[in-house]
């Protein structure tokens, strides 16, 4: 009975544990692939519960998110063959575990050592179409761009997607940062020195149509004085003209008085004139116009 028992229970034991080994799971953040004496049969597995034929198949799983990888320290030579310290770090993911698999068995290690060599070779290849300066002072953001463009197309190769490369870092040696900076200092020393003139320029040319459009005013100006001026006169004849035909006795003797008003009476006044002047007609005989 006890033999009976036993083999029983070794019975159930394989038969769970054959059933536990012809099952697994898949998460949402994994790729899995089912192999066939090493040789790929499947890669389309969705999150889930999978069977497979225990010791003939074995599964391999991959992480499905994001993986980032820094690169520190790496020297780059520019056009005039001067070497710039970068850092930079790549992200990364898998979307072809198969290719994946096939390419570089695998290992994650692999996969980001080839990429970052990839990236590399195409920082290189565009810091050697630039300057330190241009480097220095030219967008990232385009240079990386340009580079991700071929990098993405050979890492596609390996069954893998490039996310994204950023520079973090950029440092020049002592003697290149020095003759960067003085470059620089005196390319914005000459665009300052440009602006200045066109700045003067411009003030100047502001000011020489402002004095001109004074000039033009001020004679406009003038002219229409004169122009109401000699109206005014005109009409100030006219009435005085009138004036002098209605009574000329009485505007003579107004002109006399406005004339005494104005003249006499100050502090200081002198007058050299013959008594016997037409000045005093008035004041020497208060019947003059009568008597002419």
């Amino acid at each position: 009975m006890n033999g009976k028992g036993n083999l029983l229970l070794l019975a159930v034991i394989a038969v769970v544990g054959g059933v536990l080994l012809s099952l697994f799971t898949v998460d949402e953040r994994e790729y899995a692939i089912k192999l066939q004496f090493g040789e790929i049969i499947r890669t389309d597995y969705e999150p889930g519960l999978h069977a497979k034929i225990p010791f003939v198949n074995n599964v391999i799983k991959y992480d499905d998110r994001i993986l980032t990888r820094n690169n520190p320290n790496e020297k780059f030579l520019t056009q005039e063959k001067k070497n710039l310290e970068v850092d930079f770090y790549v992200k990364w993911r898998i979307t072809d575990p198969g290719q994946y698999y096939r390419s570089v068995g695998g290992d994650e290690l692999i996969a980001t050592n080839r990429l970052i060599e990839i990236i590399k070779d195409g920082i290189r290849s565009e810091f050697a179409k630039r300057t330190v300066q241009e480097v220095v002072t030219a967008d990232r953001r385009e240079i990386m761009d340009d580079m991700m463009e071929k990098a993405s197309l050979t890492a596609s190769e390996l069954g893998i997607e490039v996310v994204d490369v950023r520079v973090k870092r950029l440092d020049l040696p002592d003697e290149v940062s020095d003759s960067v900076f003085n470059r620089m200092r005196q390319e914005r020393a000459r665009t300052a020195a440009q602006l200045r003139a066109e700045g003067a320029e411009e003030a100047e040319r502001i000011r020489s149509s402002a004095d001109k459009d004074r000039t033009v005013l001020l004679a406009e100006a003038y002219r229409q004085s004169e122009e109401i001026r000699g109206l005014g006169d005109a009409e100030s004849a006219a009435i005085y003209a009138a004036a002098y035909e209605r009574d000329p006795e009485f505007y003579a003797f107004h002109r006399s008085m406005e004339a005494y008003r104005r003249s006499l009476g100050g502090d200081g006044d002198i007058f050299v004139l013959a008594p016997d002047s037409d000045y005093f007609r008035y004041l020497n005989d208060p019947n003059a116009g009568n008597a002419r």
